[in-house]
C-alpha cells in the first residue's frame, strides 16, 4: 500500500464523508434536544419520548436502508456518464418512498387502537406515547422523500447539502420543540408529545430544502430529476427493492441485536441496564465515523465501477478499510483513556459508572471489527452486491453474536454466567464474524469484477 495513494484516497473519502458525519451527529443532537426538553416537563414525558423513539427510529432506519440503494445506482450511472437514467431511478425510488410512508400512516391508524386497548402502561405515559406517534407519523412522507433527494445528491458526490439541510433542521427543531412542548400564545402545551409535531415539521422542512437544492443547484443540472415525469414502473421498482431491502434488513439486524440484549439484561437490574445503555449510546456516536466513511465508499466504488475502473474501485476499498482501522485505533485509545469521564457524563451513580467503564474496555475492542464490517458493507453496496450483506449479517449478529452472548451471559455451559460482560463478548464475536465474512465476500466480488473486465477487454 503506497503512502501517497493512501493520502490521496483519504482526502477524497473525507471530502465526501465529513458532511455526512456532521449530518449524522446533528440528527443525534435533535434526539438529545427532544429528550432534554421533554425531561424538563416531567420524567414521564421523557420516558414517553424514549419509548416512542425506540418504536419510531427502527422503522425510519428500515426505510432509510431501502432508499440507500439509490446512492449506489446513481453513482454507477454517474460513473458511466449515463445521466439520462438518473432521473428515472430517482423518481421510481420516490414512488417507493411515497408508498412506504402512506403504508406507515395506514398501519399506525390500523394498529394503534388495538395496541392502546391491550397494553397496560401508566395512563399519562400511554397517552403521551401515542400522541407523539400520531403526530410524528405525518412527518413520515416528508422524511422519506428527503431521503430520496439526499441519496440522489450524494450519489452524484455532493454530500455537503446533506450537512447544511441538517443544520437547518436543528435550528428549527429547538424553537419548534419549545412552542409545542411548553405552549406559546394560542398553541397549547402538549408536553413530550409536542416533540412529535416539531419533528414532523423538521422532516418536511428538510424535505423541501433538499428538493429545492436538487432542482436549482448548478452542480446537479447535468442529471435533472424532473425533466420528465415517470409513472410507477414495477420492473424498475422491483430492481430497486432487490437492492434496498437487504440493506434495510441488515441495518435492522444490527440495531435490533442491541435492543434485544437490553431487554434480556433487564432482570439483572436497573444499574446493569443503565450501564449497558451508556456504552451503547457512546458507541453509537463513535460508530457514526466509520458509517460516514462507508457511505462515502459506496459512492466512490459505485462511480469507479460505472466508469469501468475496476482496479480503482479495489484500491478505494483497501485504502478506506486502512483509514477506518487507523481511526478506530484513535477512538479506541480515547475510549480507553476517558472511559470513567465518559460514564460520568451520563450518570452520577458510582455503581453505574464503574460497570459502564468496565464494559467500555470491551467496547474498545469491537471498534476495529465494527469499522471493517461497516466499510466492507458500504463497498459491497457500491458493487450492488446487497443480498449477501443480508445473509452474512443475519448469521453474524443473530446466530453468532446473540448465541455467544446468551451462552456466556446467562448459562453455565462453558463458564459461570457473567451477565452483561457475556453479552458484550457476544456483540464483539458477532461484529468480528461480520468483519470476516463481509471482507471475504468483498474479495470474491472484486475477483469476479476483475475476471469480467479481462473477458470484455
Amino acid at each position: 500500500m503506497h503512502i501517497q495513494g493512501f493520502i490521496d484516497n483519504t482526502k477524497r473519502l473525507m471530502t465526501l464523508a465529513y458532511p455526512i458525519l456532521i449530518a449524522q451527529l446533528i440528527q443525534t443532537l435533535m434526539g438529545f434536544a427532544d429528550t432534554v426538553m421533554a425531561g424538563r416537563v416531567s420524567s414521564t414525558d421523557m420516558a414517553a419520548i424514549a419509548v416512542a423513539s425506540s418504536i419510531w427510529l427502527p422503522i425510519i432506519l428500515t426505510i432509510s436502508g431501502v432508499v440507500m440503494a439509490l446512492a449506489a445506482i446513481v453513482s454507477q450511472l454517474s460513473g458511466a456518464n449515463d445521466y439520462k437514467k438518473i432521473g428515472a431511478a430517482t423518481q421510481q425510488t420516490a414512488w417507493i418512498s411515497f408508498f412506504m410512508s402512506v403504508a406507515l400512516i395506514a398501519l399506525y391508524y390500523g394498529v394503534a387502537p388495538y395496541i392502546q386497548a391491550n397494553v397496560s402502561l401508566e395512563p399519562q405515559l400511554q397517552q403521551l406515547l401515542f400522541d407523539y406517534l400520531e403526530y410524528v407519523v405525518w412527518g413520515g412522507p416528508g422524511f422519506c422523500l428527503y431521503l430520496v433527494f439526499r441519496n440522489y445528491s450524494e450519489g452524484l458526490s455532493h454530500t455537503r447539502p446533506t450537512m447544511i439541510v441538517s443544520i437547518v433542521g436543528l435550528i428549527i427543531n429547538i424553537p419548534a420543540n419549545y412552542i409545542f412542548i411548553y405552549g406559546y400564545g394560542d398553541i397549547p402545551a402538549l408536553g413530550g408529545a409536542g416533540c412529535g409535531i416539531a419533528t414532523a415539521i423538521v422532516y418536511w422542512v428538510m424535505c423541501i430544502s433538499m428538493y429545492l437544492y436538487c432542482i436549482f443547484s448548478k452542480h446537479l443540472k447535468h442529471a435533472p430529476i424532473f425533466d420528465k415525469l415517470y409513472l410507477p414502473n414495477w420492473h424498475e421498482i422491483k430492481y430497486i427493492l432487490i437492492l434496498g431491502v437487504p440493506i434495510a434488513l441488515s441495518l435492522l439486524f444490527e440495531v435490533s441485536l442491541f435492543g434485544v440484549v437490553a431487554i434480556i439484561l433487564a432482570p439483572f437490574g436497573a444499574e446493569t441496564v443503565a450501564s449497558h445503555q451508556i456504552v451503547i449510546n457512546f458507541s453509537g456516536l463513535i460508530f457514526m465515523i466509520p458509517l460516514s466513511l462507508a457511505m462515502a465508499v459506496t459512492i466512490l466504488v459505485g462511480t469507479a465501477i460505472g466508469n469501468k475502473k475496476i482496479e480503482q474501485a479495489k484500491q478505494v476499498c483497501s485504502y478506506s478499510i486502512a483509514l477506518g482501522l487507523l481511526i478506530a485505533l484513535f477512538t479506541a485509545l480515547f475510549t480507553l483513556a476517558f472511559r470513567y469521564q465518559i460514564a460520568e457524563i451520563y450518570s452520577h451513580e458510582l455503581v453505574v459508572i464503574e460497570l459502564a467503564a468496565s464494559l467500555m474496555l470491551l467496547a474498545t475492542l469491537f471498534q476495529f471489527s465494527d469499522a471493517i464490517q461497516v466499510i466492507a458493507a458500504g463497498a459491497l453496496r457500491g458493487y450492488k452486491d446487497t443480498t449477501a450483506i443480508l445473509y452474512l449479517t443475519f448469521v453474524s449478529y443473530w446466530i453468532v453474536g446473540l448465541s455467544v452472548g446468551l451462552v456466556l451471559g446467562i448459562t453455565d455451559w462453558i463458564i459461570a454466567p457473567i451477565g452483561p460482560y457475556g453479552f458484550w463478548i457476544g456483540i464483539i464475536s458477532g461484529l468480528t464474524t461480520a468483519a470476516i465474512l463481509l471482507g471475504w465476500r468483498l474479495k470474491v466480488v472484486q475477483a469476479r469484477f476483475a475476471t469480467e473486465a479481462k473477458q470484455t477487454s
